[in-house]
């Protein structure tokens, strides 16, 4: 089962809706955050499980930050063009994946991944 709730935060205003738009198909909610900071106010407002955040806004350190103090929190990271030291240092900061905005079964495949390894009993 996926998240029922994703934040997204992309540094392209029309990226964030047409993506929110497509993940609208497979998270119950999904919400639009213009900065870190309202990613941060997001999360514990909507109860957000899930956060697609855009790397030429959130860097890597950020990421980390995240993950430390929301524990629970599972993040794809988006990138125009990730490189391989790019995408090693956003799952190294706890990403699930780097995939370009675009590419939304990639998004959806890394939540559906970590909601199946994150349940009880789950090999």
């Amino acid at each position: 089962m996926l998240p029922l709730t994703a934040v997204v935060v992309q540094s392209d205003p029309e990226c964030a809706a047409a993506l929110a738009a497509s993940l609208l198909h497979h998270f119950h909610t999904v919400r639009i955050a213009g900065s870190l900071e309202e990613v941060r106010a997001a999360i514990p407002r909507h109860r957000a499980e899930f956060v697609i955040v855009d790397l030429e806004l959130v860097g890597v350190a950020e990421i980390e930050e995240l993950r430390r103090d929301f524990a629970s929190l599972s993040i794809v990271c988006t990138h125009r063009l990730p490189d391989e030291k790019l995408w090693t240092s956003a799952l190294a900061a706890g990403a699930l994946d780097c995939c370009h905005a675009s590419d939304v079964r990639s998004i959806v495949l890394a939540a559906m991944r970590n909601a199946q390894a994150s349940r009880p009993g789950a090999a």
